[in-house]
């Protein structure tokens, strides 16, 4: 684990995320009392609308005032997720037809931050611009995206679909979980966690199997694999959700089969020995084979 002081980046972002937050948390402070449609109905508006750009560009010019070069970079990034995070939350507390739409944009929004902050915490020498995972790949935007396009136009062609509850708060719970899930392993593994499979053994570099490694040998995988499906489930994305789960599965099964070469190498019998015991944790991926 980190030591007990967050690193200067870490500080930063949670200011930045803050500031992007502010835009929600501000006018509700102000109109403590009333009802949340107000502030709903206000900010959807022309005036919102303006009041908006004008506290983003505020905010900005704040953060370009204090922070420069990569700490500016982080903040930025930090105050879009917060801003975000704030528009899931006013969507999801509003009288509106787009409220599973609101859970997912804070859900996605938190997801990224948080793997920047944790990141921060557990193993600051490994952190970078790419820790938020904005950047994940061109195949993670285009199915965010198309998920995004499949939402709108189910929406406007079948919107009852989009209105059942019942599966939206499952795909909610499948994101809880599968967020508490990841954070936990990278929380468990400390500063042996990386974004990066690691292809050299660092000299702190030890084989974690106690907490949640105990259940499963992948449980981040796990977790992001169960929060990604979780996130169409919430959504009413039955194209997605499929494509979403054959997707992450392949992932997966490809970067734990790479992942455990290098973790034979690193630890040999040890791991060998914690394989036979452990299941991977996802369904019929076993990992990479090796012969008795």
């Amino acid at each position: 684990m980190a030591g007990s002081k967050l690193v200067l980046e870490g500080r930063v972002s949670i200011t930045s995320f803050i500031l992007g937050l502010g835009f929600v948390i501000i006018p509700l402070i102000v109109t403590l009392g009333a009802h949340i449609e107000w502030v709903f109905d206000y900010l959807t508006g022309i005036r919102g609308k303006i009041a908006i750009a004008f506290y983003l560009a505020l905010a900005n010019g704040f953060l370009l005032l204090i922070y420069k070069g990569p700490l500016y970079q982080v903040a930025v990034r930090a105050c879009f997720l917060g801003f975000t995070f704030g528009c899931g939350l006013l969507i999801s507390f509003g009288q509106t037809t787009w409220t599973h739409f609101g859970w997912y944009m804070s859900s996605l929004s938190f997801f990224h931050y948080s793997e920047y902050l944790v990141t921060a915490v557990i193993n600051p020498r490994s952190l970078s611009l790419d820790s938020f995972l904005l950047n994940h790949s061109m195949e993670y935007t285009v199915a965010a995206v198309f998920s995004w396009v499949e939402f709108t136009v189910e929406k406007l062609l079948i919107p009852d679909l989009k209105q059942l509850c019942w599966l939206s708060l499952v795909g909610l719970l499948m994101v809880m979980f599968g967020e508490c899930l990841r954070k936990s392993a990278m929380l468990t593994a400390g500063s042996n966690f990386n974004h990066i499979v690691q292809n050299e053994k660092s000299q702190s570099h030890v084989l974690v199997t106690s907490g949640v490694y105990s259940c499963c040998r992948h449980p981040s995988y796990v977790g992001w694999f169960c929060w990604s499906v979780g996130t169409q489930v919430m959504l009413c994305n039955p194209v997605c959700v499929l494509a979403y789960a054959l997707a992450s599965w392949r992932f997966f099964r490809e970067r734990i089969e790479e992942e455990e070469i290098t973790l034979i190498h690193f630890f040999g019998e040890e791991y060998l020995e914690y394989k036979r015991k452990v299941r991977s944790g996802l369904p019929f991926i076993v990992g990479i084979r090796v012969a008795s």
